[in-house]
This record gives C-alpha cells, structure tokens and sequence, in this order.
C-alpha cells in the first residue's frame, strides 16, 4: 500500500479558523484517500470543530500548539519567539519530516520569514518566490513571485521561470510550458532595468521556452504558461485579479437578478454559465507554494473557505508524488555548472 502524503495544516490561521480550516481538511481527506492531515493548533478549538464532522480517524490527526501569530506581528520576532505557535509547530514537522507539507492561511511574512529560517533553502537557490495557479480563459497559469520577493535581481527571475517550469510541468503535465516576463509592452527594448536586464538572461536559457514580453492585459487571455515578474508588480496583479472577477461575477448575479425577464434568462444560461465562471473561480486554484525550500510551505489565501484550503492540501500530493523539489534541487545544481 502506497504511503500516504502526509499534511501539517495551520488550523488556526486565517480569517475564519479554525472552522473553515477544519472542514477543508475533512474534505480533503474524504475526497482523497492519500493524504493524512495533522491538523496544528488550539486542541480544545480543533477537537469542537472535528465533532460537527464524520471522518476517518486515521486519515486526521490533532497536534497541540497554543499559540498563534497575528497578520500584525513582525515575522522575525514572531518566529524566533513564538515557539509553540501554530505556524512554527507545522514548520518544524515538515523540517524533521514528519509531515510532508504544510499548508496556512496566516501571516504571510511569518510564513516566508520561517521557510527560510526553519525549513530552508535548497542549495543554490536565491530567493524563493511564491508562485499561485491564476485562472485564465487557456485554464490556468502560474504568477511567479506574487508577494515574496519586492527587490529582486536578473539572475532572481531567471530561477523563479526555471522553478516555474517545473512546476508547471509536473502539475498540469505540459511537457514545454511557455514562459514569459511582465512588462508594459511587447517590445524587447521597453521596460525598467530590472526587465531590460532580465531578458537577454531568459532568451538564452534553453531549458526555458520563453516566449517574450507578456503585457498585462493579456494574462486572462491566457498568454503564456508561467508569468515571471518581481513581488511588487505580482502582487499587484494578483490582487487586481481577484477583486476583477469577483467585481464582475457579483455584477453578473445581480444584473440576472434584477427583473422576472432576466431570472428566466438566467435559469436557462445556468448551466452553460455555471460552466465558465467556474473556469475563473481564484478558490478552486488551490494555495501558493514557496518554491525553493527543501519543504513544501504553501500559503492560502487569508479569507480561505474550505474549499480554498481542501484545494490547497490536495495541490501537496501532486507536488510530494512528482518530487519537484529534488527536481528544482537538480536544475539548480546544473545552472551553477
């Protein structure tokens, strides 16, 4: 019998922990029979919640941790101090690998923060960017960094498109994903330095199918396979994404509902509709791996639902199973050749 993935979820972190938290896990573990959630946090908390629940009781597992750090923290202090806490109690069962993954809905800075501290590097590897699945109309690309790495250099964003492909690879089974780099016109001469610099590195890396400049209005139309910029301008557009379609699917529903001619519309649009909005909901694109780490460390988003966070724990098989990170360890060791 195959052993099974092993994931350490921060149930205390998060909008709506542990609740939601406790529920996606339950979800997870019912859909999947491969994964084993160790479910870190408030015991007490986690125990009420686990009763609202059937479940196999093999397949979830409470670790005590009881305290928590706050969005408001800094993340150093946080991590150095807060020993027991959720968040560092899930990170160290990952770095004596006695879970496989983690997954949190928490302070992204701690998150970050201790990944490098607690987790670490693989060797060679700069920076570790944070690099979430976006819906697009071809289906979904990666966004690599969107929010780890605010100053990075030319030889940064050369290995987040080389961890981006593997990624991509390995995830969505495209044997040469397509790459391409934000900037603010198609042209090879246009562009701050950073992409000016950036470009002659990614044209001249064979092991990379770069395909150019990508604007921004063309990242939903579904442009290239894994889009490469820095933390700033990710972020930013990660964020103008996500308040976009939920603008526009919020529109959509009341603009069916506003008369007795629209609701009979609707009901007979329902199933196509259902169908490709479906296409562009963020929650289902599971969480954001912190590419790099000798672990695997994924974000979900703050506001995660269950269904955010039972993507995000199903996301970690795929990635355990493919061992993408002794794959990214291998094509740094070859890019330091």
């Amino acid at each position: 019998m195959e052993k099974k993935v092993v994931v350490a979820l921060d149930a205390m972190g998060g909008d709506y922990a542990p609740s939601e938290q406790v529920k996606g896990a339950v979800e997870a573990v019912g859909e999947s029979k491969d994964i084993k959630v160790l479910l870190v946090g408030k015991e007490d908390e986690i125990n009420g919640e686990l009763k609202k629940y059937t479940f196999d009781k093999e397949s979830i597992e409470v670790v005590h941790a009881d305290e928590v750090i706050a969005n408001d923290e800094s993340p150093t202090k946080a991590i150095r101090e807060k020993k027991n806490s959720s968040i560092v109690t899930a990170m160290k069962l990952v770095r004596e690998e006695k879970a496989d993954a983690m997954v949190s809905s928490g302070s992204t800075g701690a998150l970050l923060v201790g990944g490098q501290l607690l987790v670490g590097r693989i060797k060679g590897v700069k920076r570790t960017p944070l690099a979430p699945f976006i819906p697009t109309k071809k289906g979904a690309s990666i966004l690599i960094d969107c929010g780890a790495n605010v100053d990075a250099r030319p030889e940064h964003l050369v290995q987040f498109a080389r961890m981006g492909s593997i990624y991509y690879k390995n995830v969505m089974g495209k044997e040469r994903p397509t790459v391409g780099i934000v900037n603010i016109g198609s042209e090879e001469e246009k562009g701050n330095q950073l992409v000016k610099d950036t470009f002659p590195l990614l044209k001249g890396c064979s092991d990379i199918n770069f395909v150019g400049n990508i604007e921004a209005r063309e990242i939903p139309k579904g442009a290239c396979d894994v889009i490469v910029t820095e933390a700033f301008v990710g972020n930013v557009i990660l964020k103008l994404f996500e308040g976009l379609a939920s603008t526009l699917l919020g529109s959509i529903k009341q603009g069916f509902l506003s008369s007795f001619r629209s609701k009979i519309g609707a009901l007979l649009l329902k199933p196509a509709l259902k169908k490709t909005l479906k296409q562009f909901d963020v929650s289902e694109q599971g969480g954001a791996p912190l590419l790099g780490l000798k672990g695997l460390v994924v974000k979900a988003h703050g506001n995660a639902k269950s269904l955010d966070t039972k993507c995000a724990i199903i996301q970690c098989v795929t990635f355990k199973k493919q061992n993408i990170s002794r794959q990214i360890k291998q094509s740094i060791a070859g890019e330091e050749k």
